[in-house]
């Protein structure tokens, strides 16, 4: 992917910004400390992508994926609407207890921008529902030029979306983060319908690096840069997500890209491997093909 690409990443300050206050009082309300749902997974399973990662004569990419993998960032599903049968395929392919997180459709976000799309919103649904218990959090991303004039379109969308779908909200525009005003109002609503304020770790887009929690889900987008600095990148959100875990976080969805993907699955394993050794889980190590 393109999105915050940079020429030179090593001239680029890859620190974490502090945690927001609002981040420590959503999750010192959650009680005991304990994970309830950890996923990591790359933005895409196909071979052409994910290069040293598929074994020579693998036949169905999703199917070997999914006994990798426990979850996969669907961004397919923001360039079409797919019809219930492909997401009832999907589902079959998929090993047990693996989850798709997709990507609401371009034409509601991006076309429409939210306007007048409650019976498009229906339709998503339906079609995604024969994903079953393999359906994860479900996530929204607004185009950079989607700006703060536009907040009344948000309330009538989230009120709309089914509570019993999990949903999360990415906003690119910088005033959501930066207007002081603009962000306690978005966060407000975001907390009032429980949808998780994603957060975007990318080279050119350090702008986006909120910190503020909305929900007891750490939903991170992980843009890597092809560079060296992507694995310490991921030391710092380990100790970030330990910080976090302290307070009293839940879940963790974290999904890596890159501008080039072939190396997406090492970045997941180098991340897995550690976050199993820092927080005592037990998640599968994909191999890759070094």
């Amino acid at each position: 992917m393109k999105f915050g690409k940079v020429d030179d990443p090593g001239k680029v300050n890859f620190a974490l910004p502090e945690t927001h206050l609002q981040t420590e009082k959503i999750l010192s309300k959650k009680g005991s400390r304990n994970f309830e749902d950890v996923r990591v997974g790359c933005a895409k399973w196909n071979k052409t992508d994910l290069k040293k990662f598929y074994p020579r004569g693998t036949k169905d990419e999703l199917a070997y994926y999914s006994t990798q993998f426990n979850s996969i960032e669907l961004n397919a599903s923001f360039y079409r609407m797919f019809p219930e049968a492909q997401f009832e395929k999907w589902e079959e392919k998929a090993e047990e207890g693996f989850k798709f997180f997709p990507k609401i459709p371009r034409i509601i976000s991006h076309i429409k921008r939210l306007n007048n799309c409650e019976e498009l919103v229906d339709d998503v649904i339906t079609n995604m529902l024969p994903l079953k218990d393999k359906l994860g959090m479900v996530f929204l991303q607004m185009p950079d030029n989607f700006q703060p004039k536009f907040m009344d379109r948000l309330e009538p969308f989230f009120k709309h979306w089914p509570k019993e779908v999990p949903l999360a909200a990415e906003f690119r525009h910088s005033d959501w983060h930066n207007d002081k005003v603009v962000a306690k109002e978005l966060h407000e609503l975001l907390i009032n319908y429980n949808i998780s304020n994603i957060i975007t770790d990318s080279a050119g887009r350090r702008d986006l690096l909120h910190m503020r929690l909305t929900t007891d889900t750490a939903f991170i987008r992980y843009n890597g840069a092809n560079h060296e600095t992507d694995y310490s990148r991921l030391d710092d959100w380990l100790e970030r997500l330990e910080e976090w875990y302290k307070l009293g976080l839940k879940n963790v969805y974290f999904f890596v890209h890159q501008n080039m993907e072939l190396a997406s699955p090492l970045l997941s394993a180098y991340f897995i491997e550690r976050f199993n050794e820092k927080f005592g889980t037990e998640l599968k190590i994909p191999n890759t093909l070094n």
